[in-house]
């Protein structure tokens, strides 16, 4: 027979609050996943299960407690990414946390996020790899935003590949924001969620925030500027080569695109992996490499992407 024993988690009744979630969504979630119970009786919460049940669904909420003291949100898919955290054993350290006006707090939701912004923090240069939804570009554009803020650096820069486009982007109706603007959207709806419309209007129009195609970086230096190179996986290897050397003094960049993921008609001329390679161990330099059960967007993105793995390891090369 099972026994069943009870502990109790204090926490104030803001933090509690976020942790249980609206009509405690997020309680229940916890209490399916570890077979427990969780009662709210005041001034915390009451735990009820079996020894190992109870002790993964009180690490979770400690997780969950520890994001929300920060001040970042806890969502749902937080609240997932713990519980199966927790279940693969592990032990992620406190969650670097970014103040971002708008959008008030940022901080990593997995332990490979956390180390991500470790890295940023220590290296000129960081490689962020991996599939889908893990929030390389998300998080660079978080962090190179917070430098921004803080003025840490004078530009936040994103560049990527255009390779819809060719050679044709030239030839493309309007001025260059125009024709670029299509390509970048990804990023410009991660600058709008972190800033907000309004200052990052006023930002761009200052010229703090460029965001522009990896052609138009070449022949320039670019001095006191937090720089991503977003889609790194659809620049050739003379582009990549030429985009890595446009760092200039109190620069940082980081480099974020998914291997597996190559648009240009000759994948093996991809200057993503082709970098990753040459540079791991360089001084200064640093890989953050994700994998599936990083994915931090909708259960079924993880599932998606295990089985393309799957089906990509079965094929022959």
């Amino acid at each position: 027979m099972t026994r069943v024993i009870e502990d109790f988690v204090a926490m104030p009744d803001a933090i509690l609050q976020a942790v249980c979630g609206a009509n405690a969504r997020h309680a229940a979630l916890i209490e399916n996943a570890f077979t427990v119970l969780i009662e709210t009786p005041g001034g915390g919460l009451a735990v009820r299960g079996a020894a190992k049940g109870l002790a993964s669904a009180k690490a979770v909420l400690d997780l969950l407690a520890d994001r929300a003291a920060s001040g970042a949100q806890v969502a749902e898919a937080d609240v997932r990414q713990a519980i199966g955290q927790i279940r693969a054993g592990e032990k992620p350290g406190a969650a670097r946390a970014m103040p971002m006006g708008r959008r008030g707090v940022v901080a990593a939701k997995t332990a490979a996020q956390a180390r991500y912004l470790d890295l940023l923090a220590s290296h000129e240069l960081v490689f962020g790899v991996g599939p889908a939804g893990t929030g390389k570009t998300y998080l660079a554009v978080a962090y190179g935003a917070n430098m921004l803020l803080r003025g840490e650096v004078d530009r936040l820069v994103v560049t990527r590949p255009a390779v819809e486009a060719g050679e044709r982007l030239g030839f493309l109706p309007g001025d260059l924001t125009e024709k670029v603007d299509p390509y970048m959207a990804p990023v410009w709806e991660a600058l709008t969620d972190l800033l907000g419309a309004e200052q990052l209007r006023r930002r761009r129009d200052k010229g703090e925030i460029e965001v522009a195609p990896i052609a138009f970086m070449r022949g320039r230096t670019l001095s006191h500027a937090f720089v991503i190179v977003d889609e790194a996986q659809n620049a050739s290897r003379l582009q990549m080569k030429m985009v890595l050397t446009r760092l200039g003094e109190g620069a940082r960049m980081v480099v974020t695109g998914d291997p597996t993921q190559v648009d240009l008609l000759n994948v093996r001329d991809s200057g993503l992996s082709h970098a990753v390679g040459l540079l791991d161990g360089v001084k200064g330099v640093a890989i953050a490499r994700f994998a599936a059960e990083d994915v931090v967007r909708h259960p079924l993105v993880e599932r998606i992407v295990r089985a393309y793995d799957a089906a990509s390891a079965q094929t022959p090369s």
